[in-house]
């Protein structure tokens, strides 16, 4: 049952209109939604390719959509995906995890459109978390140079950030998202309660991206993870919906006002320029999402604290918020730091190295202007934000 229902509106040069953003209470029933009167069902519509991996299309709950769909052994997918067919309408089911979200992946989804003839009134349906909707949202906005795209978030990492705002594109290179478009979904679908059925350390990453969100926007919501942490840890079901509901509201509100991150947008990048470059550096897959931009905001507040630029005690109390879910906070991360059986001075180089890689990393990524300098995302304090380009040597100051 529909819950809350608003419209995100893009600004008149950016050639979108608006998203609608559904709420739904109870668990996700996607054959009724598209096949049984819900919000996008018409038989007589075109075709609509939907896209999920492996792990999504094995989820209890949707077994009553996926049962619908007969597997088309006559058609040659790859060894990683397969296609069915309900009426009109295929499934593509591609490999799950960041180490399938490539441009090999983006164009699997373009040559299943292509192979079963779908016209440019189409629509393509992402059905899963950041990955998938990343991935759909850029081949559908290169289909036939554009066609309509609708997102169901399956995690709540993709909730929160990554189906709100138009941001597609696919890894490339061994760097996130490197490749890509600003195409917004017409409709996105929100069941909070897909997110009961998580493993932790996806859950945990959504986590990461709802602090930054409030950290940056919401002394609300930064009051909710201090203060209710066992509701946040329980995945209480009202704490849930406050927190998407938050976040959707607050990343929409910047969206608005700058779609193609010209400025203030650049704030919900808090955590990221860090972070990507240890998701990089560490392999891409290897470290969560959430978990690579909690590092990060870590590291962005002892940039400021270094560059006297954010208040001392805020930064440290932020930091072990972050701490008490579990985020590493160390300088170089247990995920890529070197073992410690090494002698002082070879221990020493080698966490200077892995900290120069951060850096060489932190270079390539999409937001920098190619100069020595680069941009990050800082604060003074909570809900005082600040985007400053800062030189290398600061950097590294906390990364050894």
């Amino acid at each position: 049952m529909k819950n809350a229902q608003f419209d995100l509106h893009y600004p008149s040069n950016s050639g979108f209109k608006k998203s609608a953003i559904s709420f739904y209470k109870g668990e996700p029933n996607l054959k009724s939604l598209f096949y049984s009167g819900g919000a996008s069902d018409n038989l007589e519509k075109e075709q609509r390719l939907f896209v999920t991996d492996s792990t999504i299309s094995e989820l209890s709950c949707l077994r009553n959509f996926i049962s619908l769909f007969t597997k088309d052994s006559s058609y040659k997918a790859n060894s990683t995906t397969s296609v069915a067919v309900y009426k009109k309408d295929i499934l593509l089911v591609l490999g799950s995890g960041e180490k399938y979200k490539t441009i090999d992946s983006v164009l699997s989804i373009i040559k299943t459109a292509l192979d079963f003839n779908f016209s440019r009134k189409c629509t393509f349906v992402a059905i899963g978390g950041g990955v998938i909707s990343d991935m759909t949202g850029f081949a559908s906005s290169a289909y036939k140079r554009g066609v309509s795209v609708e997102f169901v978030p399956t995690t709540l990492l993709s909730m929160v950030d990554a189906s709100v705002g138009g941001k597609t594109g696919c890894d490339f290179e061994g760097y996130k998202n490197m490749v890509g478009s600003f195409y917004p979904a017409k409709n996105i679908y929100i069941f909070p309660s897909f997110v009961k059925s998580l493993p932790e350390n996806e859950y945990r990453s959504g986590l990461a991206e709802a602090i930054k969100t409030a950290l940056l926007f919401s002394k609300g919501m930064c009051s909710i993870f201090a203060n209710e942490k066992e509701k946040v840890a329980s995945r209480d079901n009202e704490t849930l919906f406050k927190i998407i509901d938050g976040c959707v509201r607050a990343k929409s509100s910047v969206v608005h006002k700058d779609f193609r991150e010209k400025s203030k947008r650049a704030l919900l990048n808090y955590g990221h320029t860090f972070g990507h470059a240890l998701e990089s550096v560490a392999g891409l897959g290897k470290v969560t999402h959430g978990e690579a931009v909690a590092w990060g905001i870590g590291r962005a507040l002892d940039l400021g604290v270094a560059l006297e630029l954010t208040n001392k005690s805020y930064a440290e109390n932020a930091k072990q918020m972050l701490s008490s879910y579990g985020y590493d906070m160390e300088s170089l991360p247990k995920a890529i730091a070197p073992a410690d059986e090494k002698d002082d001075e070879s221990l020493k180089e080698a966490r200077l190295n892995k900290a120069k890689e951060i850096l060489n990393s932190m270079h390539k990524d999409k937001k920098n202007s190619g100069s020595e300098m680069i941009r990050v995302i800082m604060q003074k304090s909570i809900c005082r934000n600040i985007i400053q380009e800062v030189n290398e040597n600061d950097i590294l100051s906390v990364l050894k």
